[in-house]
C-alpha cells in the first residue's frame, strides 16, 4: 500500500501558504474533483477525499502545527475522524457555504438561514499559584445580552407581529446571477429570518435581547494551569427566539511564584544552607505549599543539589494525585570572616591536607558556622 501524499502537495501550495491561499486552493480543485460534477468517476472521487482530508487538517491552526512538526503521525486517523471526515461529501451547495458564496448552478434548494445561536463569552481570570493548587469557587460579573423580557425575544412590540419580508418575499435569502453562478446571500432586510417587525419592542429597540450583567458562581478544579480554559455550558449570551445560549469559556492566568517555579504538577524551588551545613549534613526546614516541612540534607552536599518532596507538589489536574516538590541547594560561602573563622577553616584545610581527621575541629567548625 502507498504511503499517503503530503497534504501540501495534495493542495498544491507551499509549506508557507497563508490560510486564504489554502482556502482558495482547495476551492479551485474541490470544484475540479467534486462528485457531483464528475459522476461515476471514481479517481475523482479519490482525489476529492483526498482534498477534503487535507484541507481539514491545515485549515486548523493547531492541526496544522502538529502536522508540520510530525507529518501524518501526528493528526493520524483519530483526527481525521475528529474533523469531521468520514461523513460523506459536501453538496456544491455545501463547499460554497464554505467560503461565503452561497447556492451554486441554482439547481439546489436553498437553505434558510434558522434562529441564530448565542455568541459564546470570554471571561479572564486571575490567580496566584496557591489558588490554582487547591481551586476554589468565586463569583463572577459577565456582561451578556439576555432575552427581552418586555417581548419574550421577538422584538415587536405588544401585540405586534412580524410580517414577511418584501426584500427576500420571506425566504431568507436574496438570488442574482454572478456569470457562471447563481448566487444566494442572506438578505439583509431581514438578516436571514425571512421576516421583519414594523412596530418594534422599544426596551430592545428591536433586537431581542437586552445587554445585563450577570452574576455567576463558578468552581475552579485544583490544579489548573496558567491557559486553562474551562467551558460552563449555556451561559454565554442568549439566541435568537427559538435557539440556544452560547457558552462561557473562562480563561485563567495563574501568576508567577516569588519562590516556587511550576512545571506541570511538579513544583521546584531554592533553598540557601550554609557551609558547614553541606559539610556536614543538617535538617532544615523548607517552605511548601501546606506549610513547612522537614528535609535531611546530607553530609557532604554539593551546591546545585536537588532533593525531592514526594507529593508536595500540585494536585494533578483532572485526575489523581499530586506532583513532587523539587528543592535545590545553594551553598552559601562565608565571607568576611572573622578571626576566629578564618582560624578554624585554616586549620580545617591544614588537616585535609595532611590526611588527618580531627573531629574536635569539625565539630567547632559546625558550631562556629552553623
Amino acid at each position: 500500500m502507498s504511503s499517503k501524499r503530503d497534504y501540501y502537495e495534495v493542495l498544491a501550495v507551499g509549506r508557507e501558504a497563508s490560510d486564504q491561499e489554502l482556502k482558495q486552493a482547495y476551492r479551485r480543485l474541490a470544484l475540479k474533483y467534486h462528485p457531483d460534477k464528475n459522476p461515476g468517476d471514481h479517481e475523482s472521487e479519490e482525489r476529492f477525499k483526498e482534498l477534503n482530508e487535507a484541507y481539514q487538517i491545515l485549515s486548523q491552526a493547531e492541526l496544522r502545527a502538529r502536522y508540520d512538526r510530525f507529518g501524518h503521525a501526528g493528526v493520524g486517523a483519530g483526527a481525521a475522524a475528529g474533523a469531521g471526515f468520514g461523513q460523506g461529501f459536501p453538496g456544491f451547495e455545501d463547499l460554497f457555504d464554505m467560503f461565503g458564496m452561497g447556492d451554486v448552478f441554482g439547481g439546489r434548494t436553498s437553505r434558510r438561514a434558522g434562529p441564530r445561536r448565542g455568541s459564546d463569552l470570554r471571561y479572564d481570570i486571575d490567580l496566584v499559584l496557591e489558588e490554582a493548587a487547591v481551586g476554589l469557587k468565586t463569583k463572577i460579573r459577565v456582561p451578556r445580552l439576555e432575552t427581552c423580557e418586555t417581548c419574550r425575544g421577538t422584538g415587536a412590540a405588544e401585540g405586534a407581529q412580524p410580517v414577511r419580508c418584501t426584500a427576500c418575499s420571506g425566504s431568507g435569502q436574496v438570488r442574482y446571477q454572478q456569470g457562471f453562478f447563481s448566487v444566494a446571500r442572506t438578505c439583509s432586510t431581514c438578516r436571514g429570518a425571512g421576516k421583519v417587525i414594523k412596530n418594534v419592542c422599544r426596551p430592545c429597540r428591536g433586537e431581542g435581547r437586552v445587554e445585563r450583567e450577570k452574576t455567576l458562581e463558578i468552581k475552579i478544579p485544583a490544579g489548573v494551569d496558567n491557559g486553562s480554559r474551562l467551558r460552563i455550558t449555556g451561559e454565554g449570551e442568549a439566541g435568537e427566539v427559538g435557539a440556544g445560549r452560547g457558552d462561557l469559556y473562562v480563561i485563567v492566568h495563574v501568576k508567577e511564584h516569588d519562590f516556587f517555579e511550576r512545571r506541570d504538577a511538579n513544583l521546584y524551588c531554592t533553598i540557601p544552607v550554609s557551609f558547614a551545613q553541606a559539610a556536614l549534613g543538617a535538617d532544615v526546614r523548607v517552605r511548601t505549599l501546606d506549610g513547612e516541612e522537614k528535609l535531611r540534607v546530607a553530609e557532604g552536599t554539593q551546591a546545585g543539589s536537588m532533593f525531592r518532596l514526594k507529593g508536595k507538589g500540585i494536585p494533578v489536574l483532572g485526575g489523581r494525585g499530586r506532583g513532587d516538590l523539587y528543592v535545590g541547594i545553594n551553598v552559601i560561602t562565608p565571607t568576611n570572616l572573622s578571626t576566629d573563622q578564618r582560624r578554624l577553616l585554616e586549620e580545617l584545610a591544614k588537616l585535609e591536607t595532611d590526611g588527618h581527621h580531627d573531629r574536635g575541629i569539625v565539630d567547632k567548625v559546625k558550631d562556629i558556622f552553623g
